[in-house]
């Protein structure tokens, strides 16, 4: 699987409800982005999750805008007056991530009426529960309304135990807890048909492709000695664990819904 590479070409505007300061850019194919930064808080760890976790989201037929690597020259930006931004630029010149911008779109709201069909919701309950997303709740959706479907965005606080990714083999099979804050869990009634379908989709092969597109520059870490290629496959064998267990955090899921009845 390989992803486009475009250049930023203009700054436009930052994302301030963003934590890591995400900014829409323009790049040389004329198209619009949301950029993800590799110099914000969570460095580049946080675009390793937006990749594989936003991929993992497509292959099981969610909507997910797409990715794309964005080259970052030093002098984008450089007339922008606030300090912050200048710096977050300054320390991510090069090759970062970014997600097609949605012109128009509306974020997830269930207070304002908004509401999910049975298949979308349960597979996108299962997908967050698979890759460990903890950022789709009623408070931050994380799910824009575009021409009439739910697109799935900012997936970089996913795969959250690669921060400690010599713990990751113990914690494939835990499940997840913050499921009861999904705000597509009152939905999502078909979890085991979602669970089915995933499980034909999600071979090794496929994750292994996914994990493939992930430049290695990002997977590196000063110190610890291990390659990028060893991290993929810690990576993998992960997921297919999880994968194995699914039923612990499919079960869970459906725990969490029963008690919203």
């Amino acid at each position: 699987m390989q992803l486009r590479t475009v250049r930023a070409t203009q700054y436009v505007t930052a994302l301030r409800e963003g934590g890591s300061l995400p900014a829409i850019v323009a790049a040389d194919d004329l198209g619009l982005y949301v950029l993800k930064f590799r110099g914000a808080g969570q460095g580049p760890l946080a675009l390793v999750a937006e990749l594989v976790a936003g991929e993992i989201g497509r292959a099981l037929g969610l909507n997910v805008p797409e990715l794309v690597f964005m080259e970052v020259d030093a002098a984008l930006g450089r007339n922008e007056p606030d300090q912050e931004i200048r710096d977050l630029l300054k320390a991510s010149v090069g090759l970062n991530l970014a997600l097609d911008y949605l012109p128009g779109s509306t974020m997830f709201d269930p207070a304002a009426g908004d509401v999910a069909d049975a298949k979308t919701a349960s597979m996108a309950v299962w997908f967050d529960s698979f890759v460990m997303n903890v950022d789709r709740t009623p408070r931050n959706a994380n799910l824009l309304c575009w021409h009439g479907e739910l697109y799935f965005i900012d997936h970089g606080a996913a795969i959250y135990v690669h921060h400690d990714w010599e713990s990751m083999p113990e914690r494939a099979e835990s499940p997840f807890r913050e499921v009861k804050h999904h705000v597509l869990l009152p939905w999502a009634s078909a979890l085991a048909e979602a669970e089915e379908r995933a499980k034909t989709v999600l071979t090794e092969e496929k994750i292994a492709e996914i994990l493939e597109a992930v430049p290695d520059q990002w997977l590196l870490r000063e110190g610890d000695g291990v390659s990028a290629a060893e991290k993929r496959v810690v990576y993998k064998n992960f997921f297919l664990r999880r994968l194995k267990a699914a039923a612990k955090f499919r079960e869970e899921a459906e725990r969490a819904r029963a008690e919203l009845v």
